[in-house]
């Protein structure tokens, strides 16, 4: 009986004092803001153990895209697309990834979807313009800069001036 009663006292505790999807989330988030960002990969990947959303896998990407694994981030964006392909977001940054990959075909392709979801998008227009620009699509890239400008990108008037006839 003894013997029992340890074991219920053992499973409750456990299953009493284990942290939450939600909470790794959150232990994730504010480890990223503090610049802990191993922690907060290990806390996001224990939340995508527990619950594998889009929001898990687009932060931990955005983790791996600040420690420069720009290739575990497309990875990670890609799932979180998988999970929710309505969202502009996780096309916009494996946008980022890819471009500084020098997959610019790959980046306007991202963009482009970004875009499709969010025709406000003026990152994304100023991001696809740099990809098309890499390209050496200048027409391509100072059209989108110049949509970008009217969205409010403020950058993108730089690069219309130095880069656009």
């Amino acid at each position: 009986m003894k013997k029992l009663l340890i074991v219920l006292i053992l499973f409750f505790s456990y299953t009493t004092y284990s942290q939450t999807a939600e909470e790794y989330y959150n232990s994730g988030y504010e480890k990223h803001q503090n610049g802990d960002y191993e922690g907060a990969i290990a806390d996001y990947t224990k939340s995508i153990e527990l619950e594998p959303r889009y929001i898990n896998y687009y932060n931990r990407g955005n983790v791996k895209f600040d420690l420069e694994d720009h290739s575990g981030a497309i990875a990670d964006y890609t799932k979180a697309i998988e999970l929710n392909p309505n969202k502009a977001g996780a096309y916009y940054t494996r946008g980022n990834a890819k471009n500084i990959l020098d997959d610019h075909k790959g980046s306007i392709d991202d963009y482009t979807k970004a875009i499709e979801i969010n025709p406000n998008n003026a990152v994304a227009y100023m991001g696809r313009g740099i990809a098309k620009y890499y390209l050496k699509d200048n027409n391509g890239a100072c059209s989108d800069w110049r949509i970008a400008v009217n969205l409010g990108d403020e950058e993108a008037k730089e690069w219309i001036a130095n880069q656009c006839n």
